[in-house]
Formats: C-alpha cells, structure tokens, sequence
C-alpha cells in the first residue's frame, strides 16, 4: 500500500475538551457516566496513554483529539487513563475491558505487548494500537486494528529543510528512546538532510533506557544545548515532552529564527507548543487524530478490520517563517513533498 504524505492545513490546534482531568483518569462523556458499557445503546471508548500526560502537546494528546472528533457522531461515552509507568499498561487496558468497553485505544510502541494480550483475551472489544506494526504472522486477533505512519518520509522532508537552512552544516536531533518508530523518524531526517546537502553533519542522541524517556523534558533541554554548543543550528526535537524541552531551549538561545531553528514532531506544534514559535520552522507530522477518528468510524459502524491500517504523515505550514525561507529552498522542499507523496522518491531508511 502507497505510503500517505501531505502538506498539513496551515494551523492546527488541538482542542482537548477535558472534564473532570486531575488525576490518572478522566474524560468527558455523553451524559452521565454510563453503568453498562455492555449495553447496545452505549457505545464506550476509552484510551490509554503512553510515556506521558494526555496533555502532552504532542502524540497522546493527538490521540485523544482524534477520540474527541469521533464523539459526537458515535454518541459515545470516552474516558482516558494515564498509566504511572510501563508496568501499569496491562492494568489500565484492564480496568476498560472489565467494565465492556466497546473500542479501548493504546497510544504508542511501548502499549503494543499488553494490547495484543488484551485483544486475544477480549474477542468482543475492538482494539486501536496507535503507531504499532502488527507482525500479522504471529498476530491474528480480528479485532485488532494497528495505526502505523510513513515516519520516515515525514522525517525526511523536514531533514531536507534543515539541509538547506544550515549555515553551520552541523543539524541535530534529539530523540526518544531507540524504538522503530523514533528510528524512523531520526534516519529519515538523516537521509533527508544529506540528499539536500551532502556535506552536512548529523548529530542524534537517543534517550537512555529507563525512566521516562518521553516525558524528560529536562533531559531533551540539556542535550539541546550541547547541540547548539557544538555548532548545531537546526535541533529537530523527537519524542513527545522530551522533544519539547530540546525545542524549548532552542527557543531561548540566542539567534532563534535567525541563526537557529527547530522542528516540531508528531503534530503541528505551532498549535500546541507556542513556546517554541521563535525558532519553530515546521513540524513533521503523525495525522494522528485523522486516523484515530477514522478508525473509530469504522468501529461505529462495524466495519473496522483487523491488522494494520497505514495512516497519513506531512509536514506544517511554515506559519510566521514562510516570508523568511528563501522562495528556492520553498519550491525544493515542496518538490519533495509531492514527490514523496506520488511515490517516485523513497527515503531508504531500513531498520
């Protein structure tokens, strides 16, 4: 299947809708809060985050925007769950599928285990893993559905940007943990930036392993000034809140959106990380809350299929940089973009 790649609306804000938010669960719901989700005249969604807070202005909040779209027209009930840490996954998909949930959404790589469990063990709840490549060989529960996205391709058009933008020829990256989907946006850009300038250096660093490597935004500050103190002039900023403290830092140094930049990850951060707007040139972006919401669809009306599903990857508008951006570098990265999008270029990235 052709991978999905466009060039994005030019804001997108995400508009959560949260009521009743202040601990590890909340949600808004269609009246009051149902007693039997088993009941054919309530239909139940509920989703579990991954690595950080349901706000966390990037991949899970993108997930619930996606949730949010898709609630009025399914007349349903939604709630979220913030798991404290990993070993909390398998409980919290739990706590929805012992009160009948009807869809139970995971959100990321590292949710992927305890969903496949849930759905082997839960044949009448349909379950939406976001960004988790089913191996359909040894996965063949019906009612899991795996949300996967072009990273790479979406890294790739921004690492040609910061290519061409590079004065210093040195740009960076500061990544999650060393998962596929992180990788594929890292090699991506790393790919990207060498076609567009074949000098260029690239310099990544990935979370170490333990803790909570996407919600440390102390630590993606603290790499992003390394980076900028070794002569790094483009920081591309991956894995949700720890990506934002590296662009945070950017945003602060001297010569932002002059001299510096950054690049948003997962979602337009324009939107959603306005701290970052001094050196926030575009976003890679998951069409995250498009795929949610049309997977849910497909649940609503039962035709949602088992599998993987691939969904649709772009990069922002330029926003207050598109009049700075040289007309030349514009029309090659466009050129790009569509050339990504017809399939006549591939990135090559391998894992």
């Amino acid at each position: 299947m052709r991978s999905k790649f466009v060039l994005s609306a030019p804001v997108f804000v995400l508009a959560l809708g949260l009521a009743g938010c202040g601990g590890s669960t909340g949600g808004a719901g269609s009246g009051a809060t149902p007693t039997d989700c088993s009941s054919s005249e309530t239909f139940c969604v509920g989703l579990v985050t991954d690595g950080s807070k349901i706000d966390d202005k990037s991949f899970n909040q993108a997930a619930w925007a996606g949730v949010q779209k898709a609630k009025d027209s399914l007349g349903a009930y939604v709630r979220y769950i913030e798991p404290a840490e990993a070993k909390d996954y398998a409980a919290s998909i739990k706590q929805f599928t012992d009160q009948k949930y009807d869809v139970v959404i995971t959100v990321g790589f590292l949710t992927a285990d305890p969903t496949v469990a849930a759905a082997a063990q839960n044949p009448g709840t349909k379950f939406i893993g976001v960004d988790q490549l089913l191996d359909t060989e040894k996965v063949k529960s019906p009612n899991l559905t795996g949300l996967t996205f072009p990273a790479d391709q979406a890294g790739y058009a921004v690492g040609y940007l910061a290519g061409l933008l590079t004065k210093t020829g040195k740009v960076g990256a500061i990544n999650g943990l060393e998962i596929p989907p992180v990788q594929k946006y890292f090699k991506g850009y790393e790919a990207g930036a060498k076609a567009s300038n074949p000098k260029v250096e690239v310099v990544g660093v990935y979370h170490p392993a333990g803790g909570q490597p996407f919600n440390d935004p102390v630590w993606g500050a603290g790499e992003a000034k390394k980076q900028l103190s070794q002569g790094v002039d483009v920081i591309f900023g991956i894995g949700s809140n720890t990506g934002n403290g590296a662009l945070n830092e950017v945003a602060k140094s001297s010569g932002a959106g002059t001299t510096r930049f950054c690049i948003g990850v997962d979602v337009d951060q324009w939107g959603t990380l306005p701290e970052a707007r001094p050196c926030l040139v575009t976003s890679a972006e998951k069409l995250i809350s498009d795929g949610v919401a049309e997977l849910l669809g497909q649940a609503g009306d039962g035709t949602l299929k088992g599998g993987n599903f691939l969904g649709k990857t772009g990069i922002s508008q330029f926003h207050d940089f598109d009049d700075k951006i040289p007309a030349d570098v514009k029309a090659k990265v466009e050129d790009v973009v569509k050339k990504l999008a017809d399939g006549s270029l591939q990135t090559n990235v391998v894992l």
